[in-house]
């Protein structure tokens, strides 16, 4: 009897600290934002994406980097699911969404502002914009 009472004593210990360890995974990985590039694989496209994909790879493993190509079914599932239509060069997610609090109410969807961006082309959000909202997670 006092084997099997033992035995069940390490059994719990055993499964409570399992249990414990697998919490602390989720809760590290819970807190590591999402960032989904979902865009254009080609030129223009790409050397406009080249400043924001420069401060992510910066970043290291703070941020969990996820890229998509637009003309993929994955990637044309991905824009149906979040509510995307029509003819966008770029979609960036953080965690799921486009659309964030920012000064101008846009949302991170089509070109962004700054080098690599066509000429003539009037980015909708920058890669400025992006990192203060990282940042503001990564706190």
């Amino acid at each position: 009897m006092l084997c099997l009472t033992l035995s069940r004593r390490r059994w719990l210990t055993s499964l409570t600290a399992a249990s414990a360890s697998l919490l602390l995974a989720q809760a590290v990985h819970a807190a590591q934002p999402v960032v989904e590039i979902i865009a254009f694989a080609h030129p223009p496209v790409q050397s406009a994406l080249k400043p924001l994909r420069d401060w992510l790879s910066a970043q290291g493993t703070r941020l969990k980097v996820v890229e998509i190509d637009m003309e993929t079914p994955a990637g044309e599932k991905r824009l149906q699911a979040v509510g995307v239509t029509g003819h966008v060069p770029v979609v960036v997610l953080i965690d799921g969404q486009h659309r964030h609090k920012r000064a101008d109410g846009s949302s991170l969807v089509s070109f962004p502002a700054g080098p690599g961006t066509p000429p003539g082309v009037k980015g909708t959000w920058s890669a400025a914009d992006v990192e203060a909202i990282l940042k503001s997670r990564l706190r």
